[in-house]
């Protein structure tokens, strides 16, 4: 994990800085990357806040039709990082962004991070006595943790 933190922080910053300075070289200019920046900065705040707001009435509906909101949290949460990697300077983080923001790729990624998490997570639930409740009647008490797997290979990480 801290090998993977390591090449996080400093290939990446490194490729982005490599792609910028292409791209000025390219253009025989040093302002269209800085352009280029600026502006995907800006239209990333926009469309974090355009496509949240949307996300935010589609969590009220939800909840209001006595659902749980899941797809449209994690829908936020994507919209929020999607937003902070348009705002980051760099290339490859604002294609990111940019693909995160388009819904039918977001559903894409959401059912993979879902994936994710049913493989790395395991949920174990235990079920009790039915307990007298005051407002809503007699029910099961549902006690639940999520237990982590770790694979053979994340044991060399946490040493």
């Amino acid at each position: 994990m801290i090998l993977r933190l390591i090449l996080l922080f400093t290939l990446l910053p490194f490729i982005e800085m490599t792609l910028l300075l292409m791209m000025a070289d390219y253009t025989d200019s040093w302002w269209i990357p800085l352009l280029f920046v600026i502006t995907t900065g800006v239209f990333g705040a926009w469309l974090a806040r355009r496509q949240g707001a949307k996300v935010y009435q589609r969590i009220q509906q939800e909840l209001d039709a006595g659902r749980a909101p899941t797809d449209a949290m994690i829908d936020g949460v994507m919209i929020f990082i999607a937003g902070l990697l348009l705002i980051t300077p760099g290339v490859l983080t604002d294609l990111f962004g940019i693909t995160v923001f388009i819904p039918p790729i977001r559903a894409f990624y959401r059912r993979q991070l879902v994936a994710w998490f049913h493989k790395t997570f395991k949920v174990q639930t235990l079920a009790t006595d039915s307990v007298s409740q005051p407002d809503s009647g007699n029910g099961s008490v549902v006690d639940s943790y999520v237990v982590e797997k770790h694979s053979p290979d994340d044991v060399s990480d946490q040493i």
